[in-house]
Order: structure tokens, then sequence, then C-alpha cells
């Protein structure tokens, strides 16, 4: 279960489970996504002693390459990476696993047998598992292919989002799916919950016993996910034209951390009973209304490359939430997600009830200051803050804005820690379903945002490097965002 921070020295990997020997075909091995986290990912499983003790893994794309040039594209990736310096030694066991094949779903059939070759290389039948690092689109014919080629018995496979675009588009990509797979067979990845910091938050709810009593709608007045960005879309312009903001990051996502913070506490701290209080908060999420969303795009995104016109794409979108369940009746949820921002952050806030009476005279700084919040910054390596109000010294009652905060770069071996990719294909090669997404639960997600996809509020303009358009913050108020316009 990959809740806290493993050790990943060898010799104390074996406290975790042994992944058993496995083939691991990577669809779309030469693609950005492989190069930027893939094969860096791969490599440091192995040197950390958490890959199977047989394993092999097939790269296969579109272009022609041979065993060794795949190779030195691995290597390049694991050394530009800067995720873990690459010994001779280490290097030379791995890459005497990698090979490569062709994809070509049109032509002669060459995986089958690459597999095949694979597993007489290992001296024996290995569990295999499919990446998919592939868009959407392409996913079909190579899922097809997999069942076509027989190699679909005793594996597993890995999907990339999006999951679809919509409910029906949801629908039909499972379906597809389990016209070769079972479900229990199918690993839909979100890497924000591969995360050390977001698995934090089920360990200081469920491990403290001070949390659970104000974990609820008397003592919460809202909840925050705001993921703002600076960076614009110069080389993802095709891919968010087909997608936005909304599709992109909210559906996918910020709803998963949701998630996580809404859920009841689990009979168990186990796959099957987390995944199962997670789709009971989505299940209870009202449907999204034209006045929940707020839709915007920076000035400046139609005269970037392949974008028309006349654009209508949001690259900005905040939501506001209601989950109508006993613990959140009334609380509300705003979440927010844009690129071009004016700050690059992953920030869950919780703001906590003001005091049922104001003793303090006007003047003190309570009226003035912020709520109680805890927040959780979920960038690498994380930190936890909580806000209060203290006691400015001096003469008289004066108040001022106080924090304590842990950062895990703190911990003892935080260094050992997984990066989300590396959790996540380790997870997937054991069998543990925690921290991926169900069919159920995405397309409930894709239920809850149908009607605001099939009629969107009017997009909005905002500047560049700024916090978003008025209305965002008219969404939010009479609270406001955390991260705000004066630099919080």
């Amino acid at each position: 279960m990959a809740v806290a921070a493993p050790d990943v020295e060898p010799a104390e990997a074996r406290r975790l489970a042994v992944p058993p020997d496995h083939v691991i075909v990577l669809f779309g091995a030469t693609g950005d996504l492989a190069t930027r986290k893939l094969w860096p990912g791969l490599y440091h499983l192995d040197v950390a002693g958490l890959m199977p003790p047989e394993f092999a893994v097939i790269a296969t794309a579109r272009g022609n390459y041979t065993d060794d040039e795949l190779r030195a594209l691995a290597r390049k990736a694991v050394e530009e990476s800067g995720r873990v310096t690459v010994d001779e030694e280490a290097w030379e066991r791995f890459a005497r696993r990698l090979s490569y094949t062709i994809t070509d779903t049109d032509g002669p059939r060459q995986l089958d047998a690459a597999v095949e070759a694979a597993e007489r290389r290992a001296g024996g039948r290995l569990r295999r598992l499919h990446y998919l690092s592939i868009p959407t689109a392409a996913m079909g014919p190579i899922v097809r292919e997999i069942g076509r080629a027989g190699l679909a018995p005793d594996s597993r496979v890995v999907l990339e989002k999006p999951f679809g675009s919509d409910l029906a588009s949801a629908r039909e990509l499972n379906a597809l799916l389990h016209d070769v797979f079972d479900e229990e067979q199918v690993f839909r990845i979100d890497h924000f919950l591969g995360k050390e910091a977001v698995q934090n938050i089920l360990a200081l709810r469920f491990a403290n016993g001070m949390w659970e009593p104000v974990w609820n709608r008397e003592h919460i007045e809202h909840v925050q996910i705001d993921v703002p960005e600076t960076l614009g879309l110069t080389t993802r312009t095709a891919f968010y034209e087909a997608t936005g903001a909304f599709r992109d990051m909210v559906v996918t996502h910020l709803f998963q951390l949701l998630g996580f913070v809404a859920m009841e506490p689990p009979t168990a701290l186990n796959a099957q009973e987390l995944v199962a209080e997670k789709n009971k908060v989505f299940q209870a999420m009202r449907t999204l209304e034209p006045d929940d969303l707020v839709r915007a795009q920076y000035s400046g995104y139609r005269d970037e490359p392949c974008v028309p016109a006349d654009s209508e794409t949001e690259t900005l979108a905040a939501v506001r939430v209601w989950v109508d369940n006993w613990r959140w009746a009334g609380v509300p949820f705003f979440l927010r997600t844009g690129k071009r921002m004016a700050e690059g952050r992953r920030l869950v806030t919780i703001a906590f009830r003001d005091p049922p009476t104001r003793m303090f005279p006007t003047g003190s700084g309570v009226a003035e200051s912020d709520p109680n919040h805890l927040s959780f910054d979920l960038g690498d390596p994380g930190v936890l803050s909580l806000g209060f109000q203290a006691k400015t010294p001096g003469p008289g009652m004066a108040v001022e804005h106080a924090h304590l905060t842990y950062s895990f770069a703190s911990a003892e071996k935080h260094e050992q820690s997984l990066e989300a990719y590396e959790r996540l294909i380790y997870d997937a090669m054991v069998g543990d379903r925690t921290l991926f997404t169900t069919a159920r639960g995405v397309e409930r997600l894709w239920e809850v945002s149908d009607g605001v996809l099939a009629d969107p509020p009017p997009l909005r303009r905002y500047a560049p490097g700024g916090w978003g358009p008025p209305e965002v913050d008219e969404l939010i108020a009479p609270h406001r965002w955390h991260l705000s316009r004066s630099g919080h």
C-alpha cells in the first residue's frame, strides 16, 4: 500500500512486496512523457531494488530504431532528468533488459514475437504490463492489437489520461477496454495521486486523532484546490485545443484530489476500501451548473501556433463544487487551474470557520486576518502549513497571522522517496489499485460535468501573469483565494 514514503535503499526495499517477474511493453517509448518520466523512473526503480528479479522492457513506437539506438535514447533521458546519477555497472545491467520493436497495427505483427523472445531470454512466462503512453485516439488500435496478439491474459494495462472527453466518449473507451481486459486489469493513471504530499493528506487525516472531529461542515467553512501554472502552451496548443483546462485538469486531477480530501474514513487502509470511499464522494457531487464554472483564456493565446483566431478554448477554469452528503452539506469546494498565471503552485487549503463571537476589539487585527487554515503544498517534496492567529509582541491586545510549517524535505530519508510515476509503476506491477481511478469513478465525473460541457458559460479574458478575470474572485466571494491578488 503506497501511503507512506518507502525507503528505497536496496536492503530496505525487501520490506515491500517484490513484484513478480515482468515483461513491460512501453507504447510511445520515444515520446515526451517517456523521455521525461518513464525511462528515468524505470531506471531508478531498478537501482533502488524495486523492479522484479527478472524483467524485460520492450519499447515500441512508430519510428525505426535498433535496440542500441533505443538504449542510447533511454540513457540520455535518464542523464538529462537529473533524477539519479548513472552508475556504469548498473546501467549495463538495466540496458541489457531493453529492446525495441516498431508499433505497426496495420502491417506485419511484431509485438507478440517480441514478447515471446523476451520471455525465452528470461527462461519462462512473465506477467505482462502494457504501458500506453499514447494519445487517447491511438488507444483503440493498440488495445485491439494487444488482444489480437493474445497478450491480454495475465496482464495489466496502464492508461494515461485523458479518459475520454465527455460521458459518451468515456463510456466508449471503457467498453473498448472491457472487450479485451477485465476492469481489475485496467490501471488508469493520475500522476497527481502518486505525489508524496497527496498521500500525506490520507496520513494526516487517518493517522491523527486531532483532525477527524473537526473534518466536517460544522468546523470547515470551505475548501480550495488551487493549481495555477506560470507556463503557457507554446508546444501543446494542438492538444489543448481538443481539451482545454476543464477537461485536462479539473475532471482528471482536481476532482480526484477533492475525493481524497472529502472521503469518509475507510474501514481498512487498502485499495478496495479507499477507492470505494472516494467513489462515494463522486456519487454525492452535485451536477455542475453554468454559474458554478468560470472559463477564461489568456490574452495572446490565439496568437500561439495552431490556435484558430476564433478559439473558444479555456486556458483557465475555476469551479464551485457541492458535495451533498452529511459531512459536507453546505460546504463549497473551490477549484482553480490555469496557464500563464502569477504563480506556479499546487495547493489544497482547508479554511476553518471563525469563532462564533468576536471578543477582540476593533483594530486588533482579528477581523482583517485570514481564517484559520490548513494547507497542503503538493510540490516536491511538499509542505504542510497550519495558519492561526497569535498575539503580536508588545503592549495591548493585537494579533497577527502566524504559521506552523512542516516541510517533507526535513523528514528522515526524504531523498529516498519515489517520484509519482515511479510509485505508480511499482504499484501497477504489484497490483495495488489504491492510487488509480476506476471506470465507475471516471464516468461519474463526466456525468457531473456533462451539462457545462454541452452548454458552457461565456469565455472570459485575462492578462498573462495575473490571477484570472474578476469573475474568478466573484465565484469564491465572500471568501477569497488563499493564493490571492494580495500575494499570499
